[in-house]
């Protein structure tokens, strides 16, 4: 089976370049946990993630992109951050045995939440919205800068 890439509309490619990035962050947590590492130290990284990338993303998403749909996929892809945030916060505060569970319960929420934007949820907007819209979301979107890279030291995915 031959796919093809998904032509996203120009004004929100900057959000599906960013869906590549919490892909990535997924990965990451699926091979430090698959190569033992402590989840403690995975965890830092899960905070870093999380405090320079992933609460700005959602905020961009919320208050720019959905912000003139209140329709049932978008209330889907806010439930689904509330859920993903409501895990992370419960991941930094706990210290017992099942962190690693929570790790990876913590990829496939993002895993699956990031799918279903960039094959449900974005091609739903990009229907529904006008371009006049879509084109000022676009503006908006460009205007807020972000994580480019990930910057984190302790590259704990690496073999060492």
């Amino acid at each position: 089976m031959n796919k093809k890439p998904i032509r996203r509309n120009e004004n929100i490619v900057k959000l599906s370049k960013e869906h590549h990035f919490s892909l990535l962050f997924c990965w990451k947590i699926r091979k430090g946990i698959k190569m033992e590492i402590p989840a403690a130290r995975i965890i830092k990284y899960v905070e870093y993630f999380k405090t320079n990338f992933l609460h700005h993303h959602f905020k961009e998403e919320e208050k720019i992109l959905f912000a003139e749909l209140k329709d049932k996929p978008v209330e889907k892809a806010i439930k689904q951050h509330k859920e993903i945030n409501s895990l992370l916060s419960k991941l930094s505060k706990n210290t017992d045995a099942n962190q690693a569970e929570q790790l990876e319960k913590l990829a496939d929420l993002v895993d699956d939440h990031v799918r279903y934007e960039e094959c449900e949820l974005f091609p739903h907007i990009e229907k529904t919205l006008k371009p006049a819209q879509l084109e000022a979301n676009g503006k908006q979107l460009n205007d807020e800068h972000l994580l480019s890279k990930d910057e984190y030291e302790d590259e704990f995915w690496v073999k060492q």
